[in-house]
């Protein structure tokens, strides 16, 4: 199973063996992988009566989705697709929906791994921060544009002599599409639609795009799946590393009581330094196994090392500021009372437990985070 492999290669810090465990499965291998469908757009746009359709079920009918003029969807709910093998479509609360907020799920959508935008009348600006959202995730979505037959009954309302149809959904589609394209959407999939016929409009070539699709987005959302797969890998490994720390902080401590101020701020620093590159070798962060994933992946070091949050030596500066206490002790035992600092060996070997103990428990933490961020950033290309 990909799964175990990645994971054991995680565990080895063999992370470019991890990636190339992905790489190498052929699309046919994610075809029993669970895709959760998110159908979502403002209240009234016609979301539940999509479902409906999209699982072969009228409005009524046992397990069909409710339907009504009202807000009836108030938290998400799951359909199982008859004939998509794994796959769940989700119908969401509708958005900008003020008069029923207090009794709304709020629904995370990180949740899911494709998204249905359902839109009625104009591109608005709710789909337009659906469109970041989605996009600040990395995943896909298709804009469908429902209820489309009563747009055609009112067109032929206004001109019952002069209308023409495809002229009417042409003007409907480049309205979608040109909102898309205003929020720099490449390809956007635009789909016009009528909730109650199936075999009309676009509906049968949204089917073939889904089914088209369907084995790259679960192939996606395996990829996405995977930096939360390697979380209890990391964290056997966090506490592995985590025995050392008493260690080392005991010897800060020793340090930190020789009557050199400043001493105590060095002496961690040399510790931290080689603590955290250790750090990296376990989990694989250090410079050739990154230089091997960068090639790998075709991607520069450096957008690796860019998500490398423990890189930065800011926070252990921060860290060490208490240490000034203990060389100012030093000092002033030194220079104003002309005695041995004892105090000020003593202030500085107990403010050097602590600071070292924590600084190093955040090194570790922020090393096996910047693991994930790595995985990440090396999946985004397959994930697209």
């Amino acid at each position: 199973m990909a799964t175990e492999e990645f994971q054991v290669a995680v565990h080895q810090a063999k992370l470019s063996d991890a990636i190339s465990v992905v790489q190498a499965k052929p699309l046919q291998y994610f075809s029993d992988r669970p895709l959760n469908i998110a159908v979502v757009g403002e209240p009234g746009s016609g979301k539940s009566s999509f479902v409906n359709s999209m699982i072969g079920k009228r409005a009524g009918e046992p397990g069909a989705a409710e339907t009504g003029i009202q807000t009836t969807t108030v938290k998400a709910k799951d359909y199982q697709h008859p004939t998509l093998p794994q796959v769940i479509l989700w119908d969401l609360p509708g958005r900008e929906d003020s008069a029923f907020a207090s009794r709304i799920e709020q629904v995370d959508l990180n949740r899911f791994d494709f998204f249905i935008i359902v839109g009625y009348q104009r591109f608005r600006t709710v789909h337009t921060d659906l469109v970041h959202e989605i996009r600040a995730m990395g995943k896909r979505f298709y804009f469908v544009r429902a209820k489309i037959d009563l747009d055609l009954e009112a067109s032929q309302r206004r001109q019952p002599s002069g209308c023409d149809e495809k002229k009417v959904l042409q003007r409907i589609k480049d309205d979608c599409v040109m909102g898309l394209l205003n929020e720099s959407v490449i390809d956007p999939q635009v789909f016009l639609v009528s909730n109650w016929d199936s075999q009309s409009f676009d509906f049968p070539l949204l089917w073939e795009k889904l089914r088209s699709d369907l084995l790259q987005l679960k192939k996606q959302a395996f990829v996405f799946s995977l930096p939360s797969l390697s979380t209890p890998v990391l964290e056997r490994k966090t506490d592995a590393v985590k025995k050392k720390i008493p260690l080392i902080v005991l010897y800060c401590a020793l340090l930190a009581l020789l009557p050199v101020p400043g001493f105590s701020f060095v002496a961690a620093m040399f510790f931290f330094v080689r603590f955290r590159s250790q750090c990296y070798r376990e989990f694989g962060l250090d410079d050739p196994p990154l230089t091997a994933l960068a090639r790998d992946i075709g991607k520069p070091v450096a957008s690796l090392h860019a998500v490398m949050k423990s890189r930065s030596l800011m926070p252990l500066i921060l860290w060490r500021l208490p240490d000034l206490v203990g060389a100012v002790l030093i000092l002033v035992e030194y220079c104003w009372w002309n005695r041995y600092p004892y105090a000020g060996s003593l202030v500085s070997g107990v403010i050097s437990v602590f600071t070292s103990y924590y600084m190093l428990q955040g090194c570790l933490a922020a090393v096996a985070k910047d693991t994930q961020n790595v995985l990440s950033k090396a999946l985004e290309k397959m994930s697209v």
